[in-house]
């Protein structure tokens, strides 16, 4: 039998009731009500539920309709009535495959607090247990920096199929150490996944390190990775920790893995065959427990064949290969998407906005070249640079590359420049007399302009930031200077 447990404040936390005989929903659901402080407790049959509602246990019930149930019931939903009985103000929250409306229908009769079919979008559940616990007086406090880890760990947008996928095989991988391997397009959300497999499983106490193969120099990297000791080489005045031993106990994201060079390739088997590995000048080996994470946008096969990628060291990388697909390929998930990068550029001080039918559509029905990064950077710059607080179809095609006649370097800066000046010019023209616009317009703007400009430029030049510089018009030390101010990462042109 599993009891609640208490919060450090000697607070209760709330319990949730978690029956499905889908062991991988269990796990999800599970997981996301601990990090909202609450205390799951699981069964996979009708019985198992019942006996901790005689008993007195759970505040919140999470049913599926379709699970093993004891005679004369026939599924979940036959529960309701007898839970109701015997605990009249306990919320129950129904989940079902069946999305029919019969079915909506019938969980609604039997008393059910909500009804969501499968899939599910994750977020709006929790967001229906936490109003019913609300209602009951029972929601717990959670730390803002609980609930940014909790936004930062796994704040996935969507319920297209393609995304239910994702969920469901990061539900199997959280609480194990394999090696996966993120594969995805630019701008797809390769570190979001590495860090959601990080702050939800066992490791997440421990640290969660990154590194970018592709932005680091090549003869840099063995060091960035293994660091080394003092007097190594010329310039090693002082030890320097490596990645490796920073992300001790914890998890170490290789991005871009296939930029790794051939040494390094080397030196990494090593750890990943025999959980050790020896600094740069030193002499003893140092034992590793880190979980490894990488991702690529290059087809690593290919660069196996080429010569480039040691086979041995991609079938070690590679035992559970992740597909994140680019946004064109889940477009049913773009109006959520924009929706929630306008509410986060309401967050950071902007005027809040939404968008049309015709504006959703029409972001629907383009590309995005980009990814998510590229949808995140467009809802932030139309809540900089437009006064509406309703984003037209014209205002997102004129801001877009699928609005744009010229595709010309030269047109599309030109067409840039004036759209600028033409916004700011709306910006400031309703504002007039004591209706100034709020203070800090400088810092609120410029770097929502500046961020993108840079980045794109990186991108452009495959990350050579002296080309970037040149192409910007400003010095190389300036630019490295702002990508540090803004944590601007740095990728190849992919």
């Amino acid at each position: 039998m599993q009891h609640a447990m208490k919060r450090p404040d000697s607070v209760m936390s709330p319990t949730i009731l978690i029956a499905d005989d889908d062991k991988t929903i269990c796990t999800v659901l599970a997981t996301a009500a601990k990090r909202r402080g609450w205390e799951p407790m699981v069964a996979h049959n009708g019985e198992t539920l019942m006996d901790w509602v005689r008993q007195g246990l759970g505040d919140v019930v999470i049913t599926d309709v379709r699970m093993p149930v004891s005679e004369p019931f026939k599924n979940g939903l036959d529960l309701l009535p007898l839970i109701h009985h015997l605990r009249p103000d306990m919320p129950i929250i129904v989940v079902s495959a069946q999305n029919t409306l019969l079915t909506a229908v019938r969980a609604n009769e039997v008393g059910a607090y909500e009804f969501m079919p499968k899939p599910f979008d994750l977020n709006v559940l929790l967001e229906h247990v936490e109003k019913s616990l609300e209602k009951m007086g029972k929601a717990p406090e959670t730390s803002l920096r609980e609930l940014q880890e909790e936004k930062d760990a796994g704040h996935f947008i969507g319920t297209s199929p393609a995304m239910q996928d994702i969920y469901r095989t990061l539900a199997r991988l959280v609480n194990n150490d394999l090696t996966v391997t993120v594969i995805g397009e630019s701008g797809t959300g390769k570190e979001l996944v590495a860090r959601a497999l990080h702050q939800l499983g066992k490791r997440k106490k421990a640290p969660f390190v990154a590194i970018n193969m592709a932005a680091i120099p090549r003869e840099l990297v063995e060091s960035e990775l293994f660091g080394y000791e003092k007097g190594a080489f010329t310039g090693a005045q002082a030890r320097k920790s490596g990645k490796f031993e920073q992300a001790e106990g914890g998890t170490l994201f290789l991005d871009e893995i296939g930029d790794m060079p051939m040494d390094a390739q080397t030196k990494l088997l090593r750890v990943l065959q025999q959980g050790e590995y020896i600094t740069i000048g030193g002499t003893r080996l140092i034992k590793t427990n880190v979980r490894i994470v990488c991702a690529t946008h290059r087809d690593l096969i290919q660069l196996v064949k080429a010569g480039h990628f040691r086979e041995d060291l991609y079938y070690r990388l590679n035992v559970v290969p992740l597909r994140i697909p680019p946004l064109r390929e889940r477009r049913e998930d773009i109006g959520p998407l924009a929706q929630y990068f306008l509410r986060k550029a309401s967050e950071k001080g902007l005027s809040p906005k939404t968008l049309d039918v015709e504006a959703i559509a029409a972001m629907q029905a383009y590309d995005w070249p980009g990814n998510v990064r590229e949808l995140e950077n467009m809802m932030y710059r139309l809540s900089a640079l437009y006064s509406e607080n309703i984003i037209s179809r014209e205002s997102f095609l004129s801001e877009s590359n699928a609005g744009k006649k010229d595709d010309s370097p030269v047109a599309q800066g030109a067409t840039l420049e004036k759209n600028v000046e033409a916004h700011l010019r709306q910006y400031f023209a309703a504002h007039t007399g004591d209706d100034l616009p709020p203070p800090g317009l400088y810092d609120r703007i410029l770097p929502l302009v500046e961020k993108p400009l840079i980045e794109m430029t990186l991108q452009t030049t495959g990350g050579n930031q002296l080309k970037a510089a040149f192409v910007l018009g400003i010095n190389r030390n300036t630019l490295r200077k702002k990508i540090t101010e803004l944590g601007i990462k740095i990728a190849d042109n992919e």
